[in-house]
């Protein structure tokens, strides 16, 4: 999942600032680095609970994103929201492009018909960033539908998108009122109760789709993390003595754990009525803790060089991961779950580091092949290939070659 910056307390341990003056907390990486291999080892079928890494990523996006936008407010900087929507694609669009592409291509060669079929008919939806509304309104069922979809996984990825449409208008009106700290903190702890009820209410209801990959109900986690990143939340996290952070942050890691094992998909009765809220607000207060409270042990631990560099890989890793499962696992069934997860994870990290070193960086930081407009056009023209392949590849029929993913689950 993408990855951000945002300033910590003053005296935090963290790497040297990038351009622009804002430095990146390395256990802020760390954080992502275990929720993606949460996610890869669920999708594998060996993390009942590793689903809920992705509330994680939601909980990070909604505090840093909400923390950059304070603090162009805080000094004195107009909120430019062409800006920010303009980094956001730059940072985002490049490696999604890349990835839907080269999936299309792959299902297309290696898929089965069923599979090509699903994936053109997600693909409009996939380039509005609106995949997750197309399998609640077709009530796709994520928890039994998912295996014959390469775009599945993406639903997360365009709940993030639409909030960084939606939410950064909420945060430039309240920056040009006397106190725009509390009144973000006061929007977001609303949108919180108010999502959390959507939630419990949708989620009683035999299919779970709405209540999973509905935006309203995950704002749940996105808002959690936006309310972490104002200065009443801040400042009562920086107050928090060394001894009271270096007991609570091995805790929370524990019990975040302990959930992501033992929890049982849909099938865990509170799931929906509190569960993923009780999950997102321990990741929020760990998170709140990490950033503000500097040198603790857990977040050493967590900036250290595996779980960094893995969480640095995390937003690509996250996209190929599961087009690899599809159209990998069934064909390395002759080395056992683990050897062909050992197999498919490997493949989804080199595709993960060559995406990154050759698309995302350069794309981001305009450097290399990316410079001045090239990286633009190379972008657009991939769009373009995409539409082409909509148009051109012809759409199997129903039933056109199934294959049994069920060791995925």
């Amino acid at each position: 999942m993408p990855a951000l910056s945002l300033a910590p307390a003053p005296g935090a341990r963290h790497r040297a600032p990038r351009a622009g003056g804002r430095a990146h907390i390395a256990a802020l990486d760390g954080l992502r680095g275990c929720a993606v291999a949460a996610v890869l080892l669920f999708h594998a079928g060996h993390l009942s609970g590793g689903f809920l890494g992705v509330d994680l990523f939601f909980v990070l996006s909604g505090f840093l994103i909400t923390g950059l936008l304070l603090g162009s407010a805080q000094r004195g900087r107009r909120i430019a929201l062409g800006a920010f929507w303009a980094r956001r694609a730059r940072r985002l669009m490049p490696a999604l492009v890349v990835v839907v592409v080269v999936t299309v291509f792959l299902t297309w060669a290696f898929g089965t018909g069923e599979q090509l079929r699903f994936a053109l008919g997600d693909l409009p939806w996939v380039a509005a960033q609106s995949v997750n509304w197309h399998y609640i309104t077709d009530q796709i069922g994520y928890w039994n539908a998912s295996d014959t979809r390469v775009f599945a996984h993406l639903w997360s990825i365009a709940v993030e998108w639409q909030f960084y449409l939606f939410w950064p208008l909420v945060v430039m009106i309240a920056a040009r009122g006397r106190h725009p700290q509390r009144t973000v903190a006061v929007l977001a702890g609303t949108g919180v109760l108010a999502s959390l009820a959507l939630m419990v209410t949708l989620g009683a209801a035999v299919d779970t789709t709405r209540a999973y990959e509905g935006t309203d109900t995950r704002a749940v986690a996105l808002l959690l993390g936006a309310l972490a990143a104002t200065a009443p939340v801040r400042g009562l996290a920086a107050r928090m003595p060394r001894r009271a952070a270096e007991v609570l942050c091995p805790v929370l890691v524990a019990g975040l754990a302990v959930a992501w094992t033992v929890t049982d998909g849909e099938k865990a009765p509170l799931l929906f009525k509190g569960g993923l809220f009780l999950h997102s607000l321990a990741a929020t207060v760990l998170i709140t803790v990490i950033a503000q409270v500097p040198g603790a042990r857990t977040a050493r631990a967590l900036g250290s060089f595996l779980p960094r560099r893995l969480g640095e890989l995390s937003y690509s890793l996250y996209l190929w991961h599961w087009p690899v499962y599809l159209l990998l696992l069934p064909r390395l069934s002759a080395l056992g779950d683990w050897g062909g997860t050992a197999v498919a994870i490997a493949v989804s990290l080199a595709a993960a580091a060559a995406t990154k070193w050759l698309v995302e960086d350069p794309v981001r930081f305009r450097s290399g092949w990316a410079r001045g407009h090239r990286g633009l056009v190379v972008v657009v023209a991939l769009a373009v290939i995409v539409a082409g392949l909509w148009g051109l590849i012809p759409v199997p029929a129903p039933g056109a070659g199934t294959v049994d993913l069920q060791q995925l689950r």
